[in-house]
């Protein structure tokens, strides 16, 4: 039996979405036939080239002349030059033509629609060149990156706007399933006539079984921009032949199909697994070779004789972390992944910037504190190591078979304990490697612990401060305090490690005061240098977290679902205390994209808010909290 495992439109253009290589590393380690592809990937790669952009442009001339936007307008004016230069700029931002860098440098090379108009924002209004302030004069490859990296974002608004309004580089077609309680949406959609996104998505996965011929097909569903190409992938392959078997899995299903019911979805999906995949995929496997009944699968969704969908979860131990094999990315096309530079700031860029190998340390999170946090779920709850030893070979096995030295690692809070043991192992066995990851910002990252990771390879974090107030973390249960917060991601930036934070605003009961004060100590963390880089994102209450299963108490009102029978996560509530929270998230996103640029750090923080029929409260806080509680230490 031959198992392929697919990454579905749409994930990360950098590098390859991990799931697969986890599954076919585990699974080969067990002795079966895994392959994978990345279909994602491959979409994209389909249409930048100059005979997907002379589709693109003959889809642009069917758009009435009053309905196009100026992407389009400006597509169609220099579409020659378009055409002439998709495939060496995407040669370049593939890493194998890096002396373009200076003909894209010279601003003559690329047609610059409106999304060049960013360049606008940068540095000095009496500086010439407005990119020379990021960049000086030894950084133009970066440079280059950061205009094709442009030139690539006016090319993804022109298939938007002709092609499928539903496109977006790393989300396509979210909210047709993010917590969508009925499959109609999905329905609908894949009822309806397929657009040219789709026709090139069915092109490309018939092409990929017949590479492959595979007898059992695996769609991991990270996100909700990823469910609807994955019931294409899904809807063709069945079309195709029927006999092939396809399972569902993933974060998406792990955290919105919990309550499955409609028996729609199983005309696309045999199977539809929860949580970690490894027990759940043996199970499935012994079943389909007549070694097991069906009534013996594991954490596992069926559609039964009845036409009725069932749950089976015959009671049967996990796969230990430790026994869950390397991750392979053998098979996938590392040399065609797109190195882009879509942010400036150091830190925010190693998220689309580079082919990182990404890897977890842990299973599970050691904290599974945080009210806002689904610690009910297995991928919070259930917490297990591995060994330094076992950790380190494991990475010096993929560095042998990708070549690459970059590793991030992906868990929800990287264990202190854990990094300390593996930083040790590293530099013991002189293993070079650059590395990054998660954590909680917990007073155990003492100084000599962040220099020991530094020694190691690590070269940036990011962790959740989420609001920066004390009341609120208690709240939320973070465990950690402001002053704490400054100490630990100073102690990180001191030794060079770029520190990112994760932000928040809209936690039940936050008042406008508290966002305004927690907005300067944001200030003041990136004027002390403790941080640089962040992103506030707006709070969301799911059904998994304590807050969303006892709602009472965080002072709040649940808003009631509709009967589900599809995706149940995010759930909205009321907040009593009323305060208008989307009437600052656009203050605050515009802040913290100065600060990312080392720009108006001095600037009165209530400056960024425009509060409808009320007058912004000043800060309470001290100009000079942060600078004074660091002197403390």
């Amino acid at each position: 039996m031959r198992i392929l495992s697919l990454i579905p439109p749409m994930t990360q253009l950098n590098t390859p979405y991990p799931s697969t290589a986890y599954l076919t590393g585990f699974l080969r380690s067990r002795g079966f036939d895994a392959v994978q592809d990345d279909l994602a990937l491959s979409l994209v790669l389909s249409f930048f080239t100059p005979e997907g952009l002379s589709e693109i442009h003959a889809k642009v001339l069917e758009v009435p002349e009053e309905y196009r936007s100026a992407s389009l307008n400006y597509f169609l004016d220099y579409f020659e030059d378009y055409r002439a230069t998709i495939a060496p700029t995407i040669r370049y931002l593939q890493g194998k033509d890096k002396t373009l860098s200076h003909r894209i440098n010279s601003r003559g090379f690329l047609p610059e629609g409106p999304r060049f108009a960013v360049l606008e924002t940068y540095g000095d209004d009496e500086v010439e060149d407005p990119l020379a302030w990021a960049f000086g004069a030894l950084g133009s490859d970066d440079k280059a990156r950061h205009l094709a990296t442009l030139y690539l974002n006016d090319l993804s608004d022109v298939l938007r706007d002709a092609v499928d309004d539903r496109f977006e580089f790393v989300r396509y077609a979210e909210s047709l399933a993010g917590s969508q309680a009925s499959f109609d949406p999905l329905a609908d959609a894949l009822a309806a006539k397929p657009t040219l996104m789709d026709e090139h998505l069915r092109q490309l996965t018939l092409a990929t079984v017949a590479k492959h011929q595979p007898n059992l097909v695996l769609l991991s569903v990270p996100f909700p921009g990823a469910v609807y190409a994955a019931l294409r992938i899904a809807q063709t392959i069945k079309s195709l032949d029927p006999s092939i078997k396809i399972g569902l899995g993933g974060g998406f299903v792990n955290t919105e199909l919990r309550e499955l019911s409609d028996p729609r979805v199983f005309d696309f999906f045999d199977y539809v697994t929860l949580d970690s995949g490894e027990a759940p995929l043996l199970a499935l496997l012994d079943h389909l070779n007549g070694k097991r009944s069906s009534s013996r699968l594991i954490r596992t969704f069926i559609r039964n004789a009845k036409g009725v969908v069932e749950y089976i979860n015959w009671p049967e131990p996990d796969v230990p972390f430790e026994e869950v094999g390397t991750a392979t990315w053998d098979g996938l096309p590392l040399d065609s992944y797109l190195s882009l530079l879509d942010m400036l700031n150091p830190m925010h860029r190693l998220w689309s910037d580079g082919r990182w190998n990404k890897l977890t340390v842990a299973h599970g999170c050691y904290w599974k504190k945080c009210s806002f946090c689904d610690v009910s779920l297995d991928y919070i709850s259930r917490y297990e190591t591995a060994s330094a030893s076992l950790l380190v070979d494991r990475i010096e096995q993929i560095v042998a078979e990708t070549g690459q030295t970059g590793f991030h690692f992906v868990d929800e809070a990287a264990p202190p304990k854990i990094l300390k043991a593996l930083a040790e192992e590293l530099i013991r066995r002189q293993v070079t490697i650059s590395w990054w990851g998660n954590i909680r910002f917990e007073k155990t990252f003492t100084p000599e612990l962040a220099e020991l990771l530094a020694q190691s390879g690590c070269i940036a974090m990011s962790g959740g401060l989420e609001v920066a107030s004390d009341r609120l973390l208690n709240l939320m249960q973070k465990g950690v305090s402001v002053e704490q917060v400054a100490h630990v991601t100073k102690s990180f930036s001191d030794v060079g490690i770029l520190v990112h934070a994760y932000l928040m605003y809209g936690f039940p009961t936050q008042t406008v005061q508290e966002t305004v004060d927690s907005l300067e100590y944001v200030r003041q963390l990136f004027e002390n240098g403790c941080i640089q880089s962040g992103f506030f994102h707006r709070f969301t209450c799911t059904v998994h977290s304590p807050v969303g299963k006892d709602p009472k108490a965080y002072g709040i009102e649940l808003v009631p679902l509709p009967p589900v029978t599809f995706a149940k996560n995010d759930i909205a509530f009321i907040d009593l205390t009323g305060t208008d929270h989307d009437s600052l998230g656009h203050g605050l996103k515009k802040a913290i994209y100065n600060y990312m640029h080392g720009i108006a750090l001095d600037q009165d923080v209530k400056t960024w808010f425009d509060l409808p029929g009320q007058k912004t409260p000043k800060t309470t806080i001290s100009r000079q909290a942060i600078a004074k509680a660091l002197k403390l230490q």
